[in-house]
């Protein structure tokens, strides 16, 4: 199998970063092996490279995944950990730092490299076989690319070469991709191999040169309808010729080829007095009288517009310069060359009326067009800008910034300025197709992930009021940005389309999901999206950042080695309910899929119905209820009994049906992972028998309840510790014992020795803080940890549930009997660990 091919067929994409371990193609010969140093296994940590970019300079970078099909690399930029996208167009090659070497040596006595000339030519010489090759380049620039090479790959997406650094056949790889190769040869002409082999004559490969030599003298306009131009001498001669050529109409050269009649024309005609913005070759094309292959012959050959092709012609950057990418976008070409005073542009259609005048008046400079080879879209044009740095979304990749945030930042500047020049009445209304638009929205995503926000909230507004985006970081809003209000609708129903949601319903509510990946391969993210229409007639937006590709590992949950054991034997349990309580947003699905993953062996069939899908894991057979066509959570419970399950989760219990279900699946021999809105574990159990539960079903189902919140952890980068003074101390002890009844409550000193113990250092309890550093906002706190309470039930608690005892009774009972630690007070210990500040634990757990 061709190994380019095979680099191409592998995916790129994984949990981690988002990538696969790298794979670079090697030399095709067998004895430099599959991947990186031979070895038969991917390199997973990236390699070192250096990467030359599109002004020449040469940049040191750590390579992380080669995307030949999407023509991108993902690269490391040095003291940057982060991963960043970087497409063809923006470097001229990249060059491995490593050397690459054989993985066998052949003996002494033969040569490397030399061909093995018998057919009994032993497995040792066909290892050594690795000839030297001349190479010639001819780049995109002009420039010429000569050497050596043991072997090269060629495809679609550029060419690889491997370049030999001694007499050990050890290579350096090289990578040009395709816009920067013009022509390549790889070895002795063809004339030349063909005579050597007695193919040809020398005489037949004089005649094929002087054929050759009487295309290249062929009528020019006659060659531009054939061959698309490619460079900007061809480019020049075009131009001139065409000025020679007398005027003709674009009605006049579409009859003259019969392409239509004299009728259509008319009709055409008539239709364009009432529509005057739209070309006559564009309302011709609308009607269906027209194809745009047509119209593009007969532009090019009764006209006599030059035809480019953008895949080849090297863009002058000068030319990019002098015309903005929003004055580009607008009239849709692309600038290629800028000659004294005259800028040469590309168009669909050169013949719009108006258009070269408005250009020259606004660039002040002497405009001409020419027609491209194929239809010019908004991608087309970003990609010529971002070939050479100047579009706004990727300038800060080419200087090796941090991509979301600048990109965001010169976005927002573009789109206000947009909608500055926009403000006129009479222009028309900005859609969600708008690119900038769309950049911007794939930005504030990227921006949010990388924040480690949770949520994205925008919020629009009747009037003239801006559209607010704020994000949620570590369960509290902050702001990230305002668009201008012409954006309102658009923005909204940009992200309707992305989730595949009804763009022209506005009236009620809808909730839907995007696989970001889909536009930006390199961010494996899910996305769940809730609108929500308000007053005005105007529409919210909160988008859940599902960016947990994997569930945590158990002993990453935050739980208290007490509290992980006694959890950890519950699970394991053949059947009974284990529930998992807490608010929205306070970890529950997390925390449950991490159990169920630490449970999964290959002897378990474990179902999951879910609400949304938030982690998929490929070993869990997992289920989307739909409570629109009647698929809801109980209806799930009982499909899955019919089904041999092992173990059930069900993403909520919302109804007494779904408990009832829960509760008889896990007496049937069925253990069974739920959640519930509920403050406490106790609380819980008093919440399921008012639901009207059986209380000695209920009592003999349940195993466990975790109850859980997360608070927002210290900042690594800013805290500081010092020793604890008295009355923080005293503080600590009384909201410890506060909750414990008389007959449990320690003596304050014998707790205060095992604090020290546990938690003090040389003698001291340590109090923390943080002042807020640039890595947290100036807030102090990064990220969450969780505080847990966890209830077991026991004999003496099964009685009670089973006489509906209240939840105070049940709280007291499992402390007596199994030691429970409530949230406040495991909360007090993360405190004493050094994890959180006593403000977060209270805020968010009761006594």
């Amino acid at each position: 199998m061709d190994p380019l091919a095979a680099a191409s067929a592998d995916p790129l994409v994984v949990a981690r970063e988002g990538l696969l371990p790298l794979r670079w193609p090697t030399p095709p010969y067998a004895s430099y092996g599959g991947h990186e140093n031979g070895s038969s296994e991917p390199d997973a940590s990236g390699l070192d490279c250096q990467v030359e970019g599109s002004n020449g300079q040469v940049r040191p970078c750590r390579l992380m995944a080669l995307d030949l099909p999407a023509g991108m690399v993902h690269i490391q930029l040095p003291p940057s950990r982060a991963i960043m996208p970087l497409r063809f167009g923006m470097f001229r090659r990249i060059t491995l730092t490593q050397p690459l070497a054989p993985l066998l040596q052949r003996s002494q006595s033969t040569p490397a490299g030399s061909r093995p000339n018998n057919a009994a030519a032993s497995a040792d010489d066909l290892l050594d076989f690795r000839p030297r090759l001349p190479y010639a380049l001819e780049l995109s620039d002009g420039t010429a690319l000569t050497g050596t090479t043991i072997g090269h790959l060629e495809s679609d997406a550029g060419v690889f070469l491997f370049v030999p650094l001694d007499e050990h056949d050890r290579v350096q790889r090289v990578f040009l991709p395709a816009h920067m190769v013009r022509r390549i040869r790889v070895g002795e002409s063809i004339g030349q191999v063909l005579v050597e082999h007695h193919a040809v004559t020398t005489e037949q490969v004089e005649l094929a040169a002087r054929e050759q030599e009487l295309l290249r003298n062929r009528k020019l306009g006659d060659y531009l309808v054939l061959k698309e131009i490619v460079k900007p001498e061809q480019l020049l001669q075009a131009l001139e010729e065409q000025s020679r050529m007398p005027m003709v109409r674009i009605g006049e050269a579409l009859t003259a080829l019969g392409l239509i009649t004299s009728e259509q024309l008319q009709d055409a005609l008539e239709r364009q007095k009432t529509e005057r913005s739209v070309p006559l070759g564009e309302l011709l094309v609308q009607s269906g009288l027209l194809s745009r292959d047509d119209l593009r012959l007969a532009l090019a050959r009764k006209m006599g517009y030059p035809v480019v092709d953008l895949a080849k012609f090297p863009v002058d950057p000068e030319a990019l310069r002098r015309v903005p990418i929003a004055l580009a976008r607008k009239h849709r070409v692309v600038p290629l060359l800028w000659r004294n005073g005259t800028v040469v542009v590309a168009a669909e259609d050169p013949s719009r009326r108006g258009m070269l005048e408005e250009l020259d008046f606004l660039l002040q400079a002497k405009v001409l067009s020419t027609l491209t080879s194929t239809p010019l879209g908004p991608q087309s044009i970003n990609e010529a800008y971002a070939r050479f740095g100047l579009d706004d979304a990727l300038t800060a990749v080419a200087a090796g910034g941090d991509f979301a945030a600048t990109s965001s930042d010169k976005l927002l500047e573009s789109l206000e300025q947009e909608a500055r020049d926009e403000a006129d009445p009479n222009a028309p209304a900005i859609e969600q197709s708008d690119n900038s638009l769309v950049k911007l929205i794939n930005s504030i995503i990227i921006e949010a992930h990388g924040q480690g926000a949770s949520d994205i909230h925008i919020e629009t507004f009747v009037g003239k009021r801006k559209v607010r985006i704020r994000l949620r970081k570590d369960g509290r809003l902050s702001p990230l940005m305002e668009l201008p209000p012409g954006y309102r609708n658009a923005i909204i129903g940009r992200i309707k389309i992305m989730c595949d949601l009804d763009i022209s319903e506005r009236r009620k509510p809808q909730d839907g999901k995007i696989d970001f990946a889909k536009f930006s391969p390199a961010h494996k993210l899910e996305l769940r999206v809730a609108t929500i229409p308000t007053t005005g007639g105007a529409e919210d937006v909160v988008l859940r950042l599902l960016s947990s590709a994997k569930p945590l590992p158990v002993e990453q949950l935050g739980l208290t080695p007490a509290n992980l054991r006694q959890l950890q034997a519950a699970v394991v349990r053949p059947h009974g309910m284990v529930l998992c309580v807490g608010p929205t947003g306070s970890g529950k699905t997390t925390t449950l899929h991490s159990l169920l993953q630490h449970i999964n062996t290959p002897d378990r069939k474990i179902w999951t119905a879910e609400d949304p899908v938030e982690i998929s894991n490929p070993d869990l057979r997992q289920v989307q209820v739909n409570p629109k066509i009647d698929w809801t959570f109980a209806k799930a419970l009982r499909t899955f009994l019919r089904a041999d399950p092992d173990i059930i989760m069900v993403g909520e219990i919302r109804d007494g049906e779904t408990a009832q279900m829960a509760i008889e699946a896990s007496l049937t021999g069925h253990l069974v992972f739920s959640t519930l809105h509920t403050n406490s574990a106790p609380e819980t159990v008093v919440r399921l028998l008012d639901m009207g539960m059986d209380p000695f079903n209920f009592a003999d189902s349940l195993a466990a309840v975790l109850a859980q919140r997360l608070v927002r952890r210290w900042c690594k980068s800013c805290v500081r510790s010092t020793p604890a003074d008295e009355a923080w101390v005293n503080e600590l002890l009384e909201d410890y014992l506060h909750v414990l009844p008389e007959a449990l409550r320690p003596d304050k000193a014998a707790l205060r020795a095992q604090w020290l113990h546990d938690y003090g250092l040389d003698g001291h309890l340590l109090q923390h803080h943080a002042s807020g550093c640039s890595a947290c906002d100036q807030t102090g706190y990064k990220g969450r940890v969780g505080v847990h309470e966890l209830l077991l039930i026991d004999g003496p608690l099964r009685r009670l549930i089973q006489r509906r005892a209240p939840s105070e009774a049940l709280q007291e009972a499992a402390q007596i009997g199994g030691g429970l630690r409530t949230l406040r007070q495991d909360g007090i210990l993360k405190v004493l660990q050094g994890l959180s500040s006593i403000d977060e634990v209270r805020a968010h757990c009761t006594l």
